[in-house]
């Protein structure tokens, strides 16, 4: 005798689904189509990147100047590129710019972070204030009111004649000039700021209660329990901020007037690789001049990620 069973509804579907999983694979699909239309942007983005990207290395073999078509010279641009003594300048100008910059602006970023981590009234408003300066300091208007504030008779010459002492032509004489975009690159700290805020405020505070227990001052919980938790965020923004600094070009461009002067004391290297490619059209020598920037950039990246293993620690 045969003994029939009434299956519910969508049963036979269920069990018909590999693995004899509910949903099937139909939901799967859909979720797979709803991720790849999200990331149909991205796609359609990564065709304006890899295009140029392939295409300014084949101009880097040639004399490409915009208006002729291009001929391969091979690895002339490439040598010629150290035998231009404007060039080694520009590498110069950005070398001290970024390791004398970058280092103090993360150092004055934490500094704040701490501070304001220690739960102020209207966290939020100053945590604005902060931050407003990171989305500024690159526009031109801002380094226009850097120019007046640092000209001859601009604000902190009016405040150092108020005290007696003359200053100097901050903006016009090449051993200060480069110091002024340094220090508004040093004044726009608000983003790794906020990042150092955040992972502040993810630490832990048993920690510190079990530190002061055991009689830590506040500087050795900062240096064996502060420092080792948030090495992740301060490696981060270590290289965010080199990649950022090494590409730098519209502080110098606007300051010098887009000479890189005076002397070429704010010659960066994007502001010589710009006078190359769209002032004397020589673009075969700027692609290459380019392409070395990104092997610089991503030496001192791999550098770094090397460095890391003995001083960023996660949380495994």
């Amino acid at each position: 005798m045969s003994v029939l069973t009434k299956q519910a509804p969508g049963a036979a579907a269920t069990l018909a689904a590999p693995g004899g999983k509910p949903g099937g694979t139909r939901p799967k699909r859909k979720n797979q189509r709803s991720g790849y239309l999200f990331l149909l942007p991205w796609f359609v983005g990564m065709l304006f990147t890899i295009i140029p990207f392939f295409a300014s290395l084949y101009l880097a073999f040639t004399d490409y100047n915009l208006f002729t078509e291009p001929n391969f010279v091979g690895l002339t641009n490439f040598q010629a590129l150290f035998e231009d003594p404007r060039l080694l300048q520009s590498l110069k100008v950005t070398f001290i710019y970024t390791f004398v910059s970058v280092p103090i602006s993360l150092a004055v970023a934490l500094l704040i972070a701490i501070v304001l981590n220690r739960g102020l009234q209207g966290l939020a408003i100053y945590r604005s204030v902060y931050y407003l300066p990171s989305l500024l300091g690159g526009s031109v208007a801002i380094v226009m009111l850097w120019r007046y504030i640092f000209g001859n008779d601009g604000i902190v010459n009016g405040a150092l004649g108020q005290l007696g002492i003359q200053g100097p032509a901050w903006v016009t004489d090449p051993e200060f000039a480069l110091s002024t975009l340094i220090v508004l690159n040093v004044w726009t700290f608000g983003s790794p700021m906020v990042i150092f805020l955040a992972g502040l405020r993810q630490v832990p505070t048993m920690y510190y209660e079990a530190a002061s227990i055991d009689g830590a001052s506040r500087w050795r919980q900062f240096r064996s329990i502060t420092l080792p938790l948030i090495s992740p965020i301060i490696f981060f923004n270590l290289i965010m901020q080199l990649i950022g600094s090494f590409q730098t070009f519209t502080q110098g461009y606007v300051m010098s007037g887009g000479t890189g002067g005076p002397a070429d004391s704010t010659l960066f290297y994007n502001l010589y690789l710009y006078q190359k490619g769209f002032t004397e059209f020589e673009m075969g020598y700027a692609s290459a001049m380019a392409w070395l920037l990104l092997m610089i950039i991503a030496i001192f990246t791999a550098i770094n990620f090397i460095a890391s293993k003995f001083w960023v620690f996660y949380d495994n």
